[in-house]
């Protein structure tokens, strides 16, 4: 019989996941194992240009992912990043157009995410729904359980409309933010959209419908707490340490004036105001909404931050710099709270989530969807620098996909805002008509009946646009698609474009990445990372 090397061990995972994982790891010394790069053979970056390079660079990629396997470790650290909407036409286009911008060959340019070793897909079909919505597929990856639409970590086996406190907390599932907690570790999370807003909203809040983000959404009657409440009545461990994101006007009374926007409002008719509550009941605790304000928190001092720079969403990237108050960047956001949270020598959970991607993609704007997923892969890149891949499993993923598409046979290079052209030369439609190379299958961008939109950053919605011509489609031959403002087309006309429901991809790297592969469930998420922190019923 053939003798298995002393360094050499085997692993049999079977678990919930129903799978059987075989895996062969090798005991490191920790001396050689500072970054889990350290081992790998170097991989050019330069694009090949002949058959022999190609091969070549194909070669080297098996090399790189036929190392062995480090030995399996528990992670002390779980970062969860969540693309809202961000489905695989939408990393590809992202991908081209980050190395386009930055004058590389986009096809072979890679997102930070894109390098990491392990990737699944993920099956993103809720309880009820063959294409879902937020808030159950974001359940889906804290709670791991499939729910309902609107749903915000309560079992499928609760209606919508349920407004009693006792028949909710009958259904609620605990989170893996909640279980952290209990364990004392310390938890946040940093969204651009709301913080009340679906994805963020299922670490903290239980709730039969995400629409129910203040007080005064909720129906007549209604017992159980709202959802900006919620955060402030968090009944695990010492409550989140990190709360970034928007939503400011869910959390004021509606008789005080916002900070930013004299003339606006709150939106709570109980006259509470949570951000005063949140410095008044943590100690060494800060309350910020501006960009100066927040570069100003000493990440030393401080062990409980709430951050909310907008009354609603917080502004796309590209449009971030406009904002007279100022705001933090995803990845500045990222930054502060892995800086809070890594003190507590138990760990820590985080998630961070590029939450306009999505609004960008209903919007039917490409260059903001686009943009935004760029800066989602800058803070990955600020993560990995921040912590250590000995400790820290870090997932991207995204809740769902869009109905986003990268069509026609355009030359490689061609810009990927731009029309459809080979070798340049711009290629025509059955109406001998120019298209570009990013549509979308429904959605405000319709131009059936010659009526172009163009977005309007002003306000976030539309306003007509010029277009030539006398066809079922406009000439785009005058129009500039790569213009941040461009609406692209789309087949069905729509108020606003619809998700879509393909699988999503799941990227992983640290302890505990291994079991991302395959085809999973999305529940499978919340159950990898349980594993991964050594979690048990």
């Amino acid at each position: 019989m053939k003798k298995t090397h002393p360094q050499k061990l085997a692993a049999v995972a079977v678990g919930a996941f129903g799978f059987t994982l075989s895996v062969a790891a090798v005991a490191h010394d920790h001396a050689d194992r500072d970054h889990h790069d350290s081992h790998k053979p170097a991989q050019t970056s330069q694009v090949p240009t002949s058959g022999v390079e190609w091969f070549k660079a194909g070669e080297a990629a098996v090399l790189v992912n036929k190392r062995d396997v480090e030995q399996l470790r528990k992670a002390k650290n779980v970062i969860l990043f969540v693309g809202d909407g961000m489905g695989v036409s939408t990393v590809t286009a992202a991908r081209i157009l980050e190395g386009q911008m930055a004058g590389r060959d986009g096809e072979f340019n890679r997102l930070g995410f894109e390098k990491f070793n392990n990737i699944a897909h993920s099956v993103t079909a809720s309880a009820n729904q063959q294409t879902s919505d937020s808030a159950p597929t974001a359940t889906a990856m804290v709670a791991g359980i499939k729910a309902n639409d609107g749903a915000i970590s309560v079992e499928q086996g609760i209606l919508r409309t349920e407004k009693s406190a006792e028949v909710t907390a009958a259904h609620s599932v605990k989170t893996i933010l909640e279980r952290a907690e209990e364990r004392g570790m310390s938890t946040g999370v940093v969204t651009t959209a709301r913080f009340t807003h679906a994805t963020p909203a299922v670490n903290y809040a239980h709730i039969a419908d995400r629409d129910w983000e203040a007080d005064s959404n909720l129906p007549a009657g209604a017992t159980v707490k709202d959802i900006a409440r919620q955060l402030l009545e968090f009944p695990y461990g010492d409550g989140l340490e990190v709360a970034l994101g928007g939503g400011r006007s869910y959390f004021m009374p509606n008789n005080v004036a916002d900070p930013e926007y004299p003339t606006q409002k709150g939106r709570r008719a109980d006259g509470r105001d949570l951000t005063l509550e949140w410095t008044s009941q943590y100690n060494n605790s800060d309350y910020v909404w501006n960009k100066a304000q927040f570069d100003a928190v000493n990440t030393a001092s401080t062990d409980h931050l709430l951050g909310l720079f907008e009354r609603s969403h917080m502004r796309y990237e590209a449009d971030r710099a406009q904002d007279a108050a100022g705001e933090p960047s995803l990845t500045e956001m990222t930054e502060k709270a892995i800086k809070i949270l890594e003190k507590n020598r138990k760990g820590y959970y985080l998630m961070v989530e590029a939450g306009r991607i999505d609004h960008a993609h209903h919007a039917g704007n490409a260059y903001r969807a686009l943009t935004d997923t760029v800066a989602l892969s800058d803070a990955v890149k600020k993560a990995k620098q921040l912590t250590r891949d000995e400790d820290t499993l870090i997932l991207v993923t995204a809740d769902h996909s869009h109905v986003f598409t990268i069509a026609g046979y355009p030359s490689r290079g061609n810009p990927i805002l731009g029309k459809t052209a080979v070798d340049g030369v711009v290629t025509k439609d059955s109406l001998g008509l120019p298209y570009t190379t990013l549509t979308y299958a429904n959605g405000p961008g319709w131009t059936g009946g010659l009526q172009r939109k163009e977005f309007n950053p002003a306000n976030e919605g539309t306003v007509a646009a010029a277009y030539a011509g006398s066809k079922l489609r406009p000439d785009l031959t005058a129009v500039d698609t790569a213009n941040p403002n461009y609406m692209q087309e789309a087949t069905v006309p729509m108020s606003a474009e619809t998700h879509a429901g393909e699988d999503v991809a799941i990227y992983a790297d640290g302890p505990g990445a291994y079991l991302v592969r395959g085809t999973l469930e999305q529940n499978v998420i919340y159950h990898v990372m349980a594993d991964a922190l050594g979690m048990r019923k």
